[in-house]
């Protein structure tokens, strides 16, 4: 697990590196995990939030504040690895691959 102040490396849908602090990536990681189902058709994102906001770090994500923007940060970058995916469609429902 990542400290507090350390930035860790995460890509883009594209591909592209960026730098973001690592222990709310690896928090926001942690939590998503224990979420989404293993296969498809996964659970909407709307869902995924509402239902890792009870395993986030209080500390860390106050109120469950910007745990959207994080969610996204990890989709993203777990999609372009290969860790989860997204079932075809509308809405975007994700899983673990």
């Amino acid at each position: 697990m990542a400290a507090a102040d350390d930035t860790i490396e995460v890509m883009t849908a594209t591909g592209k590196p960026w730098r973001v602090n690592g222990a709310k990536f690896d928090a926001m990681r942690v939590a998503m995990m224990q979420v989404l189902p293993k296969g498809g058709p996964g659970m909407k994102v709307a869902d995924v939030q509402a239902a890792l906001l009870p395993h986030l770090d209080a500390t860390l994500f106050p109120g469950g504040e910007k745990a959207g923007w994080w969610l996204k940060a990890v989709q993203l970058d777990h999609e372009y690895r290969g860790i989860i995916a997204r079932e075809p469609g509308s809405p975007v429902r994700l899983y673990k691959v």
